[in-house]
């Protein structure tokens, strides 16, 4: 099996990226090479690693076009959050280093409350809070 898995996306601008990143609270992925043509973060407490290349490099690793984001997506990240109240933290927070929120912290399904943003580059970011002791099968 593989020892890792780590997602790549391509942004606009490095220093951008990483400094918004830094605001809603991502850290700095040291065991990665940092340069003016990619940065790497690790997210949560397993330590997932997104790496962000600048599209020129990120083109490089594939024949397929890169997706026009605007108004769409091609995946939802999604960040586990520990309470309603860190949903709201990190929405909060997104919005005060330049993201736009297209969904607001409620509730759904009487379990799960969540919310989502939208980076500087046009990738949809989902926050959730869920209490699977009120889920219902």
């Amino acid at each position: 099996m593989t020892k890792e898995i780590w997602l790549n996306l391509p942004v606009n601008n490095i220093k951008t990226t990483t400094d918004f990143f830094k605001k809603i609270g991502f850290t700095v992925n040291t065991n990665a090479p940092q340069s003016d043509t990619m940065v790497s973060f690790k997210i949560g407490q397993k330590d997932f690693i997104v790496n962000f290349f600048t599209t020129e490099v990120f083109k490089s690793f594939t024949n397929f076009k890169i997706a026009e984001l605007d108004n769409a997506t091609s995946c939802l990240i999604s960040i586990d959050a520990e309470s309603r109240n860190e949903v709201d933290e990190i929405l909060d927070s997104a919005a005060a280093a330049g993201a736009t929120i297209y969904a607001k912290g409620g509730e759904k399904d009487g379990w799960m409350y969540g919310g989502g943003f939208t980076d500087l580059n046009g990738h949809k970011w989902n926050v959730l809070f869920m209490d699977f002791s009120k889920f219902k099968y």
